[in-house]
C-alpha cells in the first residue's frame, strides 16, 4: 500500500511515497476483535477498590461485655459491633479486582486492525515532527494549514519530538505517544491518526520481530 508523505504544513515531502506494509497496514477490520481490545484496555485501567473492614475484619474482642439485662444499657454482644468507635464498617465497599485477561495475539490482531481502519480512512504520514520555532501558537498555524481534523493523535518514533511536545502540550485535541505506546483505545478514539516515517518503522519492526 503506497501512501504520499507530508509536511507539517500539509505540503508534498521530498520522499512523497512510502510503501506500508499490507501485514500491518491492511488488515480487514473486525468490530468484536476492537471490541474485545478495547475493553480489556479499559478494564485494566481501573484502579482497585480499596475494602473496609467489616466486623469480621476486625481485631476486638468478641466476648459479651455486659450482661444481657439490668445493666441499663442496650443488649451489645461484643465490640466489633458498627455502632462502637473502632469497630467494623457496616456494609463497606468491598475489595474488587479488575485484572482481565487477554490473548496476545488477540492484542496484535487488534492494534493491526485499527492502523488498518485508520490506513483506509484517518491516517497521514508524515516525514518528521521537527519544528523551526517549537511555540504553540506557531504549530496551531501549521495544524490548521495541514487540515487534520479536529482531534488528532501523534505517533513519533522511539521517542517523541521534544519541541513538537512542547509545543503541542497546549493544545487540547492533539496528542502525543511514541511508537511504543500506540494502542487500540487511543487510535479508534481519535479523528486523525498522524504518523512518522520512524514510527512507521517502529510499529512494522514491532509485528515484524
Amino acid at each position: 500500500m503506497k501512501v504520499k508523505v507530508q509536511t507539517l504544513d500539509g505540503k508534498a515531502a521530498k520522499d512523497a511515497d512510502l510503501e506500508l506494509s499490507d501485514a500491518v497496514f491492511g488488515v480487514e477490520p473486525r468490530a468484536d476483535i476492537l471490541h474485545r481490545v478495547v475493553t480489556w484496555q479499559l478494564e485494566n485501567r481501573r484502579g482497585i477498590a480499596r475494602a473496609a473492614r467489616e466486623r469480621s475484619d476486625v481485631a476486638r474482642t468478641g466476648k459479651k461485655f455486659g450482661r444481657q439485662k439490668g445493666g441499663g444499657t442496650a443488649r451489645h454482644g461484643d465490640r466489633k459491633a458498627p455502632v462502637f468507635i473502632g469497630g467494623g464498617k457496616a456494609h463497606g465497599p468491598r475489595r474488587r479486582e479488575f485484572d482481565v485477561s487477554l490473548n496476545k495475539k488477540i492484542r496484535a490482531l487488534g492494534l493491526k486492525m485499527a492502523l488498518s481502519a485508520k490506513a483506509k480512512e484517518g491516517l497521514v504520514i508524515i516525514d518528521t515532527l521537527e519544528l523551526k520555532d517549537a511555540k504553540t501558537k506557531a504549530l496551531a498555524g501549521q495544524l490548521a494549514k495541514s487540515g487534520w481534523g479536529k482531534k488528532v493523535l501523534v505517533i513519533d518514533g522511539e521517542s517523541v519530538n521534544s519541541g513538537f511536545a512542547l509545543a503541542a502540550g497546549n493544545l487540547k485535541d492533539i496528542n502525543v505517544l511514541p511508537a511504543v505506546g500506540a494502542n487500540v483505545y487511543d487510535i479508534l478514539k481519535h479523528d486523525t491518526l498522524v504518523l512518522t516515517r520512524a514510527a512507521v518503522e517502529k510499529l512494522e519492526a514491532r509485528f515484524n520481530g
